[in-house]
């Protein structure tokens, strides 16, 4: 199955397609680490995968040089001329899952590495919607040493280069992060070895270098509250859309699911826990989010013991006003582009509805949907504006010209700003600024009129709302093994028997099963929303001064990774006395402190300056009074509590 001369046109057609609908689905896709990618020579891209279709997407447009991926497919497939011309061109080679013998196994792999180029594979086997990297199997290990043992026989036929693996994560908000290549000279010499098992173990030993990669560039969390509570507590922390330096974004994550990782870091870490994921299951319930309320007043003194109102409804009402008139002014620019594209938003909320339990699925069907949309919308736009000039020549040049423009400046005009010509920055910063995020303030803004002016009665009940106060679980993937701590001692994978459903990431994608709960009316949780907003500040003000006071010496868990990065350390497997132990790593509480707030984080204080230790104690057992029968009243503890 030698592949014939291509020029992959395929590929990079299919590329340049995807690259419009990324460009258009996100506001940026950021590269980090382009510089450990070698620009040519043989490669093995080992990526993170949490978004089925989206990943290999995402990886192929914005990956360094442009160099082309070859992904791996059946064997099956190439049986065909034209199948084959048409998969080697779009950037796919051959694996052989019937035979057992792994240079015939990986031929169609070696035989691209030999050429010197890049192949690309997802080694956890899987797209899946965990809180961490569940699985990394053992077929990129295998594929680069075969490749080794192969190059080192055939090193006579001609110049044949090692070859490099290249983690890189995924993470979805929204770059792609390359990790530490990794040689093979570390495994080369076990993998090479005539000592039974020893192949093996080097192959294990390679696989757990590429998950150490993995994770060290990636957000893992040990379960779905810890990583939604430092998600919240992230929101608040830096309130406005990409405040947060990308460059930063994992650190930052990472440090903020280590801290809600570690339950005696502060007194009151269980209640600040709890608001955090109060506020944030009531947000995705009410379609908010704590960007949009911003613009809403926080009381002027945090304090867990003091009441505090809603926003009135003179304010909201004021509000809403703000955002209409900055909304309509805007509207004359951006009505025609929107009222012409208005079908790839509809397509891609049917898509995303398609799957609503499926996270991994939706963005890729809103990305899928929406450019299967813009592809019957532009070339009728083409053709009336070809057939306004007569169907000439120049006509043809001058219509897809303004097709192009076009859509440059709807792209633009939703991202908030114009960055190409014939528009001045002048007009730009006029007419553009924020559409987006204007459009979503006055939803909000809209919603948060209408819940505050409805009738108090009219709110959900205390017992019909806490179904809405814990965070939905994704379903679990039945594709993937859920060990209960991740060991580096896993149970081996092997390429799999023809069939095998952990056939590497070539099986096929589990269907839903569950029914999505019915959401109720916005409006009825909008107080219930604002209170919990509250509650949620004052308990992370809490936890941050607790975390402040504990003492500059005071040591709190922390990835290793990220502990040998700033300033910790880390306690290896022998030395804490557990068999089979990962490392664990520690970092200063002051130190993260500072960390967070030198990257822009707004930690919130409290009012009455030092923290009430009796609130922090008893927050567990708190009672609450409603204040529905007294005022709009916030939430606050009882002094009996």
């Amino acid at each position: 199955m030698a592949q014939p001369n291509d020029s992959k046109a395929l590929h990079r057609l299919i590329r340049f397609i995807s690259s419009l609908a990324v460009d258009s689905f996100f506001h940026e896709v950021r590269v980090i680490g382009g510089e450990n990618v070698p620009k040519e020579g043989p490669i093995i891209v080992t990526a993170t995968h949490h978004n089925m279709m989206l990943d290999p997407v995402v990886l192929s447009v914005g990956f360094p040089y442009q160099r082309i991926l070859n992904y791996w497919s059946k064997a099956s497939l190439f049986v065909h001329p034209v199948m084959r011309w048409i998969l080697y061109s779009s950037g796919n080679i051959p694996v052989d899952r019937k035979s057992k013998d792994r240079q015939v196994l990986f031929k169609g792999t070696i035989d691209a590495l030999a050429r010197g180029d890049a192949v690309a594979l997802f080694p956890e086997g899987t797209s899946y919607t965990e809180p961490r990297i569940m699985q990394v199997k053992d077929g990129a290990a295998w594929a680069a040493l075969e490749y080794t043992k192969w190059a080192k026989e055939h090193a006579a036929n001609g110049d044949l280069r090692d070859v490099t693996i290249i983690p890189v994560s995924i993470v979805y908000t929204n770059k792609s992060k390359f990790g530490r290549p990794l040689t093979m000279d570390p495994y080369k010499e076990q993998f090479l070895s005539d000592v039974e098992g020893e192949p093996r173990a080097a192959v294990k030993r390679l696989t757990r270098s590429m998950e150490r990669e993995l994770v060290s560039t990636s957000i893992n969390a040990p379960d779905w509250d810890t990583l939604y509570a430092a998600r919240m507590a992230r929101e608040l922390l830096w309130e406005k859309d990409r405040s947060i330096n990308l460059e930063d974004f994992v650190p930052i994550s990472q440090t903020l699911v280590d801290l809600f990782s570690s339950p005696d870091i502060t007194p009151n870490f269980k209640a600040a826990k709890r608001r955090l994921l109060e506020y944030y299951s009531l947000l995705q319930s009410s379609h908010l989010s704590n960007s949009v309320l911003s613009s809403l007043p926080l009381p002027r003194s945090l304090d867990p013991n003091t009441p505090a109102t809603v926003p009135s409804r003179l304010y909201t009402l004021l509000i809403l006003i703000r955002d209409s008139i900055a909304a309509l002014i805007q509207l004359p620019f951006f009505f025609i582009p929107l009222l012409v594209h208005s079908p790839v938003y509809i397509m891609g909320r049917v898509g995303a509805k398609l799957v609503e339990n499926e996270e991994e699925t939706q963005a890729q069907n809103k990305v899928a949907f929406g450019l299967l949309s813009l592809l019957l919308i532009y070339p009728a736009a083409f053709f009336f504006l070809w057939a306004m000039f007569w169907y000439t020549s120049l006509g043809a040049l001058l219509a897809a010209t303004l097709v192009y423009l076009f859509a440059v400046y709807h792209v633009r005009m939703i991202d908030g700003k114009l960055r190409s010509p014939p528009f001045s920055e002048n007009f730009a910063n006029f007419s553009c600024k924020g559409n987006y995020e204007r459009a979503k303030r006055f939803i909000a803004a809209w919603r948060v009129l209408v819940g505050v002016w409805t009738p108090r009665r009219w709110d959900l009940s205390m017992t019909a709302l806490s179904q809405y106060t814990k965070p939905r679980i994704p379903p679990a993937n039945q594709w993937i093994d859920k060990p209960a701590t991740p060991t580096p001692n896993a149970p081996e994978e092997i390429p799999a028997a023809p069939g095998s459903p952990t056939d590497f990431n070539l099986q096929t994608e589990p269907k839903a099963k569950t029914r999505p709960t019915r959401r109720p009316p916005s409006r009825r949780l909008v107080r219930h929303v604002l209170r919990s907003r509250v509650e949620a500040v004052n308990a992370l003000a809490g936890f941050f001064d607790h975390l402040t006071r504990v003492g500059k010496d005071r040591k709190v868990n922390a990835s290793p990774h990220l502990a040998r990065m700033f300033g910790g350390d880390v306690v290896k497997p022998s030395e804490s006395g557990a068999d089979n132990a990962l490392p664990e790593g520690w970092r200063y509480a002051s130190e993260i402190v500072t960390f967070l707030k030198k990257r822009g984080a707004k930690v919130p204080s409290l009012g009455q300056g030092p923290l009430l230790d009796e609130w922090a104690l008893s927050s567990e057992g708190e009672g609450y009074t409603t204040g529905d029968e007294q005022e709009e009243r916030i939430w606050v503890p009882s002094k009996g509590s």
